[in-house]
């Protein structure tokens, strides 16, 4: 689960890290008031407008302002927070703003990364820092992965303080700022372990210049970013709170409260699935026969029949969807729940599209005869005889039907195909080939 920075400032306030004082703001009169009020408490003279939405590059994207008054401040927010944002990490059509955060502006010196996650090679949680701050850590991680600190975190101690020193001096720190960062590192590993976070990050970790009162100046967090691991949330009730519905996709909503995994992507052809990684091979067979996967659907081995109606349903809301491929090895998932599932299915929503199933494991004979006799209502339907044979058979019902939707009708009746329809295929054998390496190379 993801939160938005003015709370992951917050929840630095929380764990004692110093940060920058913020007001939120949800039109532009507040942003206005928020800037005057910055400036009389705590004698602000300029500020930064940040939009608050669940994704990075907001800098890139015009998400980022500083401003200088509290007329620019009204006029800034206006401008985010009357279309949609768009960032490296949104997709062209972007997200909508909601609220900004007018945060008191700072004199900065230095930029540092400092953040928390957990190594996957190790299963370790660790401490990542670096004195390249205020930019991509993944850039930096690419182009100079010198630059870059590791340093494991043992779950039971925390960040031992010999630890967090080695870290300091290794990313540049002087002086008083040692101590400081010193501790800040201490409670970023507190904030990590304790609120069960997959991600915690202070970029940029920040110096300020010098002063009379604080000659090495100050070690502050002007940024932040925190993610959660979703399995703990039922033992995070303050992080759970935390959760913005307006920045979730609503099928993936729907899919949560049914214990569903879902995540939708920009193909034609829906997947039902148990198992993550059977999943993967779905998408991946999908893929290499032509056809572009529509969504990661895992129904996991426990789900009801309810639960499995309800995960048609969402594939099936889907406009782009073409066709729906379900993909079962049952263990503790029951290949006749499925079945069963399937044929309620039809009864409540009705498949317009072509369904192609692959059944094996517990129950699988009865599942079949189950299938076999709802055959004659559900016209649709298709059974495969294995994973290979399912992923031909929706891809070639899924391209029919898009070859005679782009023919041309004669006056004799016959169906011709048009000269940029007969183009078509070699195109998408080309698109098809780069997708498939953005689904190795990607995260979802």
């Amino acid at each position: 689960m993801k939160v938005h920075e003015y709370q992951a400032r917050e929840l630095l306030s929380q764990f004692g890290i110093p940060v920058p004082p913020g007001i939120v703001a949800e039109n532009p009169a507040d942003a206005a008031r928020a800037f005057e009020e910055l400036q009389s408490r705590y004698r602000a003279k300029l500020a930064v407008v940040k939009a608050q939405v669940h994704a990075g590059g907001r800098g890139k994207g015009g998400g980022v302002k500083l401003v200088k008054s509290a007329d620019e401040a009204r006029r800034v927010a206006y401008v985010m927070l009357s279309k949609p944002l768009v960032t490296p990490q949104t997709g062209p059509k972007g997200v909508q703003v909601t609220k900004v955060l007018v945060a008191a502006g700072v004199d900065i010196a230095k930029e540092y990364y400092l953040g928390m996650a957990v190594d996957r090679a190790t299963g370790y949680p660790t401490m990542i820092a670096s004195s390249e701050g205020g930019v991509d850590i993944e850039h930096v991680a690419a182009t100079q992965p010198q630059a870059i600190i590791r340093e494991p975190v043992s779950p039971v101690t925390g960040l031992l303080p010999f630890q967090a020193r080695k870290v300091a001096y290794r990313m540049g720190f002087r002086g008083q700022q040692v101590r400081a960062a010193g501790k800040i590192m201490h409670q970023l590993s507190d904030l990590f372990l304790k609120t069960d976070a997959s991600l915690a990050e202070i970029n940029p970790l920040v110096v300020t210049k010098p002063t009379e009162e604080n000659p090495d100046g100050l070690v502050i967090a002007i940024d932040a970013k925190v993610n959660f691991d979703d399995n703990a949330l039922g033992r995070q009730n303050e992080v759970s709170a935390m959760g913005d519905p307006l920045e979730e996709d609503p099928a993936e909503l729907r899919a949560k409260r049914f214990g569903l995994s879902f995540i939708k992507l920009d193909g034609n052809i829906g997947c039902l699935v148990n198992g993550a990684g059977l999943a993967m091979a779905t998408m991946d067979l999908i893929k290499l026969h032509g056809g572009m996967p529509a969504n990661f659907l895992d129904v996991g081995g426990s789900a009801s029949e309810e639960a499995v109606t309800e995960a048609f349903r969402i594939v099936l809301d889907d406009p782009k969807v073409k066709g729906v491929l379900v993909n079962i090895f049952g263990g503790i998932m029951k290949c006749d729940t499925i079945a069963a599932a399937i044929i309620g299915a039809a009864r409540e929503v009705g498949f317009k599209v072509p369904l192609v199933v692959r059944l094996e494991g517990t129950n699988v004979e009865q599942a079949r005869r189950m299938l076999e006799k709802a055959r004659k209502d559900i016209k649709a339907l298709q059974i495969a005889t294995d994973l290979t044979d399912a992923a031909v058979k929706i891809t070639s019902a899924v391209k029919g039907r898009g070859t005679k939707r782009a023919g041309k009708t004669s006056s004799r009746g016959k169906t011709i195909a048009s000269s940029r329809s007969v183009r078509r295929p070699a195109a998408k054998s080309r698109s098809t080939g780069r997708s498939k390496k953005r689904l190795t190379a990607g995260k979802r």
